[in-house]
């Protein structure tokens, strides 16, 4: 009989909103954190931008507020967008006492706010605090070296969590998530983790298409694992390309920050025209979904491979001083942006939809708590604003942390849950089928679910991932599981939801842009599109 692990949270994942909700519970509860690879490898390390908030006072909350419902093309929860943007300025503060070190002010900055703010797409104000263009590596060491020190936070890095855990409480005739099955990747060992509380903070899925910003760690696990219980999951079909990724055979997923642009960068084609003046009259600075589809527009209609981002009027000194890391990046790989322009191209780079949850991070499934990126709060709706994302992760961690720590004692520690069952399983001897399958996802995501999609293409699409995942299942019984079986699979269950929320909004909304109904509905309150699996496919699910 094996040991099972027990801790009051169990928290999967370990980005921005994983970490912060671990330090702010860890003074009166045990917490285990998750982490897929090494413990600060994730989304948030990548993140460049920074994090919006109203430090200006010439800025206002209605503003802030306004803005985000403008760019979430009438599917953000107003009373959720209004919940987040209030509670932006103590979520800054608790940074700064943490340790992050915002870029500070200087005398020709242009807002009243001691520390430096951007201006990116969506705003109508600079409301983007941040540490040089490197926001999201500040935040997450500055958290990691917090965790490492803490004595009631227990860490396990290269664990994959496999399946959620849910028994049925008899006296409530309903179920409650109890844990988790967690890989350990190095061992190569199925572990049983048990938990009062359990909080998916896994991050996106920009891994199912071809092109992304995100690292390789984000396959949409959290989403993935909350659906195969029953948790509903919301309007996945808006996926956010974000317009400028770093082209370049040496680049993977680098991305070149929306504040270039927030500070006068042109786009421009190959014959040094600006070309965005005839899709928005904002231009640079509208809301990424139209400047994606604008470059993906005329990526097509010239045969080009890339666009050119410009911010060459801008001095030395200054690309220096704001985009040190962009500007170091480039010029080692030969581009000297302060010279000449950058070849950039759209890529998957944000998840709007995910795992339901309300304002206190609670998802349908009792005892099953989900924030950040893997969650649909309402805040993003159609499109998300630049910078939101990592606020949400913030709020979230907070609205969740008092949630758990008010109902903590009311969560019995449950019952020992069945050992993981590999009596029947072999180990693979055809590796390449998993690596096939991911690379022909990946591809027809890209191909068929993209920027701009047709019906056509979104039912061939779900044609192909319906016959993939037959074959994934087949695998699955048969072979002992391994981190990349576990990703494929729950790629392949992203992939499909995707697939079937785009299929089911007949109209072009925000992020969502189909030619065969290109125009937006014209009604009041429209709707979420919500997919919710009465099946649970977990063979070992306790009973």
């Amino acid at each position: 009989m094996h040991d099972q692990l027990e801790y009051d949270i169990l928290i999967i994942g370990s980005g921005a909103a994983g970490l912060s909700l671990a330090l702010k519970l860890a003074d009166q509860s045990n917490v285990a954190i998750l982490s897929k690879d090494a413990l600060i490898e994730g989304a948030t390390l990548y993140a460049q931008g920074g994090v919006s908030a109203v430090l200006d006072k010439h800025d206002s909350i209605e503003s802030h507020v306004q803005d985000t419902l403008t760019t979430g093309a009438g599917l953000c929860n107003s009373e959720i967008v209004r919940f987040v943007v209030e509670r932006a300025q103590e979520s800054i503060d608790w940074l700064v006492d943490m340790g992050v070190d915002f870029t500070r002010s200087n005398e020709s900055a242009k807002t009243t706010s001691p520390f430096h703010l951007h201006k990116e797409g969506g705003h109508s104000h600079r409301r983007v605090i941040h540490a040089a263009d490197a926001t999201g590596k500040a935040i997450e060491t500055t958290l990691e070296s917090r965790v490492r020190k803490h004595k009631n936070i227990e860490l396990f890095e290269h664990h994959v969590a496999v399946d959620l855990i849910t028994t049925h409480k008899l006296s409530k005739n309903r179920r409650r998530c109890t844990g988790a099955y967690v890989l350990d990747s190095r061992k190569k060992k199925v572990k049983v983790f048990r938990a009062r509380n359990v909080v998916l903070a896994t991050g996106g899925a920009g891994k199912v298409y071809l092109y992304t910003s995100n690292p390789d760690s984000c396959t949409g696990d959290g989403i993935a694992m909350a659906s195969r219980i029953g948790c509903r999951i919301a309007n996945m079909e808006f996926i956010q390309f974000h317009p400028t990724c770093l082209y370049h055979p040496m680049a993977k997923s680098f991305l070149i920050s929306e504040a270039l642009r927030g500070e006068g960068a042109k786009l421009l084609l190959k014959n040094g025209n600006e070309f965005m003046h005839r899709y928005d009259k904002r231009q640079e600075l509208a809301p990424r979904d139209i400047v994606a589809k604008a470059i993906d527009h005329e990526m097509k209609r010239l045969g080009h491979d890339c666009v050119y981002l410009d911010i060459s009027n801008k001095s030395t000194e200054f690309i220096e001083q704001h985009f040190p890391n962009i500007y170091k990046h480039c010029l080692n790989l030969g581009i000297n942006i302060s010279a000449e322009p950058i070849p950039v191209v759209p890529a998957a780079h944000y998840t709007c939809g995910g795992v339901l949850i309300n304002k206190n991070g609670q998802t349908d499934m009792p005892g099953l708590y989900a924030i950040g990126e893997v969650s649909y709060s309402g805040l993003h709706g159609a499109n998300r604003m630049a910078s939101n994302s990592l606020l949400e992760c913030f709020v979230f961690a907070h609205s969740a942390y008092k949630h758990i720590q008010q109902n903590l004692s009311e969560s019995d520690m449950p019952e020992r849950i069945p050992e993981w069952d590999e009596s029947r399983v072999t180990n693979s001897d055809e590796e390449v089928v998993v690596s096939h399958n991911w690379d022909e996802i990946r591809r027809f995501m890209w191909d068929y679910v993209g920027i701009v999609r047709t019906t056509k293409r979104l039912h061939r699409a779900h044609h192909r991932i319906k016959l993939l995942q037959s074959e994934i299942t087949e695998y699955y019984g048969n072979f002992r599981i391994t981190k990349d079986l576990i990703e494929l699979r729950n790629l392949a269950l992203v992939a499909e939801l995707i697939i079937k929320s785009a299929l089911r909004r007949k109209e072009s909304r925000g992020l969502h842009y189909t030619t065969d109904f290109p125009v937006t509905n014209n009604i009041d309150t429209p709707k979420d599109t919500i997919i919710e699996s009465k099946k649970i496919t977990n063979n070992h699910i306790a009973a």
